[in-house]
C-alpha cells in the first residue's frame, strides 16, 4: 500500500512540475521585447534601461554584457562616476570595452591606452571611420562574446563605453536592431545588484574587492598572435 502511494505521489509531482515548467516557458515567451530605440547623446535605449532592466533579465534569447573595466585608469570620479567596478547586475558578464577596441576621446583624464583587439579611428562627431584588427584571434573572441544569433544588452557606468561597443559591432556587421545600450549602471536602483566591493567585519571594515564574484571575460593579450 505504501509503495503504491509513493508511486501515485511521484506521478502527481512529475505532472505538477511539468505543468509549472510549461507555464513558466509560456509566460517567458509571451513577454515581448521592445525594438531597440537608441536616440540620446550616449544612445541609451528609451525602453530598456536602468529603470526597466529588471523586467528583461535572465532570458535565454539575450546575452548580457557589462563593458566596464574592473579597475579603470580613467578619472571618472572627476565627473561623479566610479573608476572601480564596485557593482554590476546579476546575469551580466564583464567584457571591458577598452580591451576590445580603442576609445573615443573621453571627458576625463588618463584613459586606458593599452592592448586591445581592434584599433578604431573615430571622427570628431563620434562616428567610426576605420577599424583595424590587431590579432588573429580578435574576430573569434568577438563572435563568441557577442553572438549574432541573440539580442545583446550592453551596459557600462555612464553609457559611453556601451555606446562605443554598440557602434563597433554595427560597423563590423552586427544587426543594430539586436543591440541595446541599456545604459548607466551608476544609476541602477533595482533588486539584482551584485556587490563587488565588501566591508567584512573581520578586516575592521576595510574595503575588499570581491572580484571573484564577477563573471569576467579575461583576454590574455600576451598569448594572442599579432595579425
Amino acid at each position: 500500500m505504501l509503495n503504491n502511494f509513493k508511486k501515485v505521489f511521484a506521478s502527481i509531482l512529475v505532472v505538477l512540475l511539468a505543468f509549472t515548467n510549461f507555464s513558466c516557458i509560456k509566460n517567458y515567451k509571451s513577454i515581448p521585447l521592445p525594438s531597440s530605440s537608441n536616440d540620446d547623446v550616449f544612445s541609451v535605449d528609451k525602453n530598456i534601461n536602468m529603470s526597466t532592466i529588471d523586467d528583461y533579465l535572465f532570458r535565454e534569447d539575450i546575452v548580457y554584457r557589462d563593458v566596464r573595466m574592473l579597475f579603470d585608469t580613467a578619472k571618472f570620479e572627476d565627473i561623479g562616476g566610479e573608476a572601480d567596478l564596485t557593482s554590476t547586475i546579476e546575469g551580466f558578464k564583464i567584457v571591458p570595452y577598452p580591451y576590445i577596441a580603442s576609445l573615443q576621446v573621453l571627458p576625463v583624464a588618463n584613459p586606458y591606452n593599452g592592448s586591445c583587439l581592434y584599433d578604431v579611428i573615430w571622427s570628431n562627431e563620434g562616428k567610426i571611420v576605420a577599424v583595424k584588427q590587431n590579432f588573429i584571434e580578435s574576430e573569434i573572441i568577438l563572435n563568441e562574446l557577442f553572438p549574432k544569433n541573440k539580442k545583446i544588452f550592453l551596459m557600462c557606468g555612464g553609457g559611453g563605453y556601451a555606446n562605443m561597443m554598440r557602434l563597433l559591432l554595427i560597423y563590423l556587421g552586427w544587426n543594430e536592431n539586436d543591440l541595446y545600450n541599456v545604459g548607466a549602471n551608476w544609476e541602477y536602483k533595482g533588486k539584482y545588484r551584485k556587490e563587488l566591493v565588501i566591508y567584512p567585519e573581520d578586516v575592521n571594515g576595510k574595503k575588499i574587492y570581491a572580484t571573484w564574484r564577477a563573471d569576467y571575460a579575461y583576454i590574455p593579450f600576451e598569448k594572442l598572435h599579432k595579425k
